[in-house]
């Protein structure tokens, strides 16, 4: 793909995905003014640039829809569920047409509007109420749609045309038709006809901004206030950020031993230079560490706009009222965790559609109202993001999810006995509760999917239901994921990092304690905490620990440790080569000592093993 054509699909797919989110929007709000023009004016740039690109079928869906919202937002049509039906078949044509161009497809590879589509959006421009019925082809007729004149090579010459003529100028178009049909003259004048002199400005292609080497109308060169980037550089831009920082803060400690030797004289001198130097070039090392980081954050709304469709259409499927609410789309995190986090929300809303939302009559007989809601929420906490699913529907029964793991074989008879351990059964591969599967889930696929996919971005999920009252699934990541502070502690002579991320304190141990059940506990702030060794959870061999850290887990402990070496903000690899249970990556401290980090689903989870498959 070149440069231009790819520019335009990155464009184009962004405006395309606001499209549906402005659909959604004015489906219920039909009268919003100002959503309808964001419509038109959104259809209308991608016109053009897929005029320019020779995208026939695309600007024959997008002049049709162009053409349709002119018409709502005049008055000449009513908004009516047609007219969003139409529309977002159309984004969704758009779209699809745009990821087979970001997939490698060459342009002329591309599929023809369907005539389904064509029918659709024909009749909302109309103002019918109803969508058309499948009918057999019809012969082409001089009383064609808008956009057909499709000539022998294929090419709709004059759609392609009106796509990037700058306004006003379509008139001149209609005058050199006049001599070949009527039907072509009056295809190429009707948009000239319905402009009006107020939407000049929005019938501009690519915003009044030439993305092809000009400026604008007048000449002026437009100075654009972001460039594109590829993420691999960027990538590589933080790996030698991170490295500058680490290589900062060892030579930070060499000086800080070398200055225990006595000098004098000039070689003092030089001493205090190189002190103010290396600070100084610690600072903008850190600095520029900083800077590259915030290049790669993005706000979590660009993936949640993808998913109130997606809602849309499996309730429809599955004959229930659903509304999904989103809540902190401006939180901010990294790009690859925004990336990553796509396919298992997907799991998890389908999860909440089928399994959790009951039927308005089942609803109706709680007391809840008929219309459904699922939540989606983005917070900040520490150096956290988190990411909360909920929903009002039945919640989950963990008796239930018991005896079905049991039945399937999955795991024994005297595992999973506590709420907690029962609720995370739906994790296991292969589980499903559901008898026979249906279009939206019942496989046995999807729930483990998503544990696996946010455990390998160094982050953790956690259950909560109320059996009656509905779900919550909490998942938490590092706001990025290269960077991660932490605290040095040592076990068994080995250096390990835990994430601060569920640290709460750090309280002395004694030297006997409490027993309950045979296990260890400790009072802290009045409530019993058991107490786990970290090194015995990761099969050391354990020493003397004298120091308990009290991890904020959804069933808080206190992690014994031999001893507390202090915080830092550690440069994270993660490990290819080898999977240790426990441990998520490895670190260098400031004194190049190699360090193992911690899980932080591991530390959650109690320091125990997720529940496999029985042997």
């Amino acid at each position: 793909m070149d440069d231009m054509l790819k520019d335009f699909v990155v464009e184009a797919l962004e405006l395309a995905t606001n499209v549906e989110e402005h659909l959604l929007t004015l489906e219920r709000n039909p009268g919003d003014l100002n959503t309808l023009n964001a419509v038109f004016r959104s259809f209308h740039t991608i016109k053009g640039g897929a005029g320019f690109m020779n995208l026939p079928a695309m600007v024959s869906a997008c002049h049709l829809t162009e053409n349709l919202f002119d018409a709502l937002r005049t008055g000449q049509v009513p908004v009516t569920p047609i007219a969003i039906e139409a529309a977002l078949q159309a984004s969704g044509f758009v779209a699809d047409q745009l990821d087979e161009l970001a997939n490698g497809a060459q342009p002329e590879s591309l599929s023809a509007m369907p005539s389904s589509l064509e029918d659709i959006l024909t009749s909302a421009i109309e103002g019918k109420t109803e969508a058309p019925a499948a009918a057999a082809p019809a012969v082409a007729t001089a009383a064609a749609t808008p956009v057909s004149n499709v000539g022998a090579d294929g090419l709709d010459w004059n759609a392609l045309y009106l796509a990037v003529v700058p306004a006003g100028t379509a008139p001149e178009l209609a005058a050199v038709a006049a001599s070949t049909t009527p039907a072509v003259a009056a295809e190429v004048a009707a948009p000239a006809a319905t402009a009006k002199p107020a939407d000049a400005a929005a019938n501009k292609p690519w915003d009044g901004v030439d993305r092809r080497g000009g400026g604008d109308k007048q000449g002026g060169a437009l100075k654009e206030d972001s460039i594109r980037v590829d993420a691999v550089k960027l990538d590589t831009l933080l790996e030698v950020a991170g490295e500058s920082v680490q290589a900062a803060n060892q030579a930070s400690v060499l000086l800080e031993k070398l200055a225990q030797f006595p000098v004098e004289g000039h070689a003092a001198t030089l001493m205090a230079a190189l002190a103010e130097t290396l600070n100084r070039a610690s600072r903008y090392s850190t600095e520029l560490q900083r800077a590259t980081l915030a290049t790669r954050m993005q706000p979590v709304g660009k993936l949640f706009q993808k998913f109130p469709r997606l809602v849309r259409e499996l309730a429809k499927d599955l004959g229930k009222d659903v509304e999904l609410q989103i809540e902190g789309a401006e939180t901010e995190v990294d790009r690859v965790v925004v990336d990553s986090l796509y396919d298992p929300l997907v799991h998890m809303l389908r999860n909440s559609l089928d399994h959790g939302i009951e039927e308005a009559p089942v609803r109706a007989k709680s007391g809840k109202p008929a219309k459904s809601t699922i939540l989606l929420k983005a917070w900040q906490e520490a150096s956290s993001v988190m990411i909360e699913l909920s929903d009002d529907g039945k919640g989950m029964d963990g008796q239930q999810l018991r005896a079905k793991a049991i039945s399937k074989g999955l795991i024994s008879d005297n595992a999973a006995q506590t709420p907690e351990e029962m609720l995370q059964l739906v994790f296991l591969p292969g589980f499903s509760t559901k008898e026979v599967a249906n279009s939206v889930s019942g496989r046995g696929v999807g729930m483990d999917v998503v544990k696996t996919a946010v455990e390998k971005h160094r982050g953790a999920i956690t259950i909560d239901s109320v059996l009656g009252s509905g779900t919550r699934f909490s998942i938490r990541l590092p706001i990025e994921l290269s960077i991660v502070p932490t605290m040095l502690v040592r076990s068994s002579d080995a250096a390990l990092a835990l994430p601060m991320a569920v640290v709460q304190r750090v309280v002395e141990l004694p030297e006997e304690f409490e027993q309950v059940g045979g296990a260890p506990v400790l009072r802290d702030q009045g409530r019993p905490l058991p107490v786990r060794s970290l090194a015995g959870a990761l099969a050391y061999e354990v020493g003397v620990e004298k120091v308990g850290i009290v991890i904020a887990a959804p069933q808080p402990y206190i992690l014994s440790v031999g001893m507390v070496e202090g915080t830092a903000d550690l440069v994270i690899k993660p490990m290819t080569a080898i999977t240790v249970p426990g441990i998520a990556g490895t670190a260098r401290s400031a004194e190049g000592e190699l360090v193992l980090v911690v899980g932080l689903s591991f530390l959650l989870d109690g320091c125990r093993s997720t529940p496999r498959l029985a042997a």
